[in-house]
């Protein structure tokens, strides 16, 4: 196993890849803070090119390259945002990059790849298949592999995230990082721990892979069969690497478990609160924070928390938004009993217009009933202004003498 990096080195990245990576925004949220009680900071690494903090340690790999191994090329396996960093980089550089993603690849993310000027191969039904496939390339080919997270030049340059957060602010209380392969995290702990002893360092995991986790607290590691989904699939890693495990052990005081709905939900806060745009697993800190069970805990502190990327699927996106709708009570779906008669409709929409509310989508049910011949079922989706506007409408109906009832999601 190579030796860890060390607070120097961490430096010396970040004057490597000075000019070349955004030093990107370290902001106050103001409405997150209110929330909280507390001070919460935002790293918004989404606003790298690539849309990720990746690109900092695929840049500070490829400058570690002599001249022999430029030539030669590199080749990185991934299906998102370390493909992107380093495809991006190389082609900057002039470097020869293969990326070996994995067969069901979304398109979307196969294209960006090939845009920043790297050759795509495609090869296995998983992330592990296509290492596999990735590693005969490097002793095929004679490339030089780049490892998404377990290198100790990569580890050095996602170490420049934490470096900038405490030269910013050099009073938090707490940091809050997402973890996948342990990179971002072990990096940021290394130059947290030098620059500010004390610091609570706290990793987050989504539930589906919660692996890192589980080496944590030492329990069972309970590896799926096969592909579990999840939004945060840029921390869907199966098992974090030997050096960053170790720097999780030393240097990480403790970890949290975020599950799909609390993923969702921070994806939406940041998009409707701060206006920016955060893959599942960029919002995995701000889950951790609202969490209901850990959320008091955070009260009157200053807090860090790395928004670690910004890559996500227009549709998927979405999706969230309009879920989130649902689960405040924005956006309702309702079924109400009519009589078939000239004017019901109307007499609907009349009663929603009154209270305020603006209907989206009616579907009318005649056939597909249990109902009488002579009644229907009709089906309004509405947008409300929150839960409460929403009971006050369904009370509204209900006293115009209709039968009506919600229909979950």
């Amino acid at each position: 196993m190579e030796p860890s990096p060390t607070y120097k080195q961490i430096q010396e990245a970040a004057r490597n890849i000075e000019g070349s990576v955004v030093r990107t925004p370290f902001a106050q949220s103001l409405t997150l803070s209110s929330m909280v009680g507390a001070e919460v900071w935002i790293k918004f690494e989404n606003h790298q090119f690539t849309a990720s903090f990746k690109e900092r340690g695929a840049l500070n790999r490829l400058l570690a390259l002599n001249e022999s191994e430029r030539k030669r090329g590199v080749v990185a396996v991934s299906a998102g945002n370390h493909a992107q960093g380093v495809a991006y980089h190389a082609a900057r550089l002039g470097i020869p990059a293969t990326i070996v993603m994995p067969e069901h690849t979304p398109f979307v993310k196969v294209r960006h790849t090939r845009d920043f000027g790297a050759t795509v191969e495609l090869a296995g039904s998983s992330v592990d298949e296509a290492f596999e496939y990735g590693h005969s390339l490097e002793t095929n080919r004679d490339l030089v592999f780049v490892h998404p997270f377990d290198d100790p030049y990569i580890i050095a340059g996602q170490g420049t995230v934490g470096l900038e957060m405490l030269e910013d602010r050099s009073d938090l209380d707490v940091l809050l990082v997402p973890v996948g392969g342990g990179g971002l995290i072990g990096g940021m702990s290394i130059a947290a721990r030098s620059m500010k002893p004390d610091i609570e360092i706290i990793g987050v995991q989504t539930e589906a892979y919660p692996f890192a986790y589980q080496k944590f607290y030492k329990q069972e590691l309970t590896a799926p069969s096969g592909p579990v989904a999840t939004i945060a699939e840029g921390i869907a890693v199966k098992s974090p690497g030997n050096i960053t495990s170790q720097l999780i052990r030393e240097f990480v005081d403790r970890m949290i478990l975020v599950g799909e709905r609390e993923l969702e939900k921070g994806v939406s806060l940041l998009a409707s609160i701060e206006k920016t745009i955060a893959e599942g697993a960029g919002a995995a800190a701000l889950a951790a924070l609202l969490h209901p069970e850990e959320k008091s805990r955070f009260h009157g502190k200053k807090i860090g928390l790395v928004l670690s990327g910004g890559n996500i699927d227009d549709r998927i996106l979405a999706f969230i938004l309009l879920r989130n709708l649902v689960r405040e009570g924005r956006l309702v779906r309702m079924r109400i009993e009519i009589q078939d008669n000239p004017g019901e409709l109307a007499r609907i929409s009349g009663l929603v217009a009154s209270c305020g509310g603006n209907i989206v989508d009616v579907e009318h049910h005649r056939i597909f009933s249990a109902l009488s011949i002579r009644s229907a079922d009709l089906d309004l989706t509405v947008e409300t202004r929150d839960a409460g506007h929403k009971d006050e409408m369904l009370e509204s109906i209900r006293k115009a003498g209709f039968r009506v009832r919600i229909l979950e999601d």
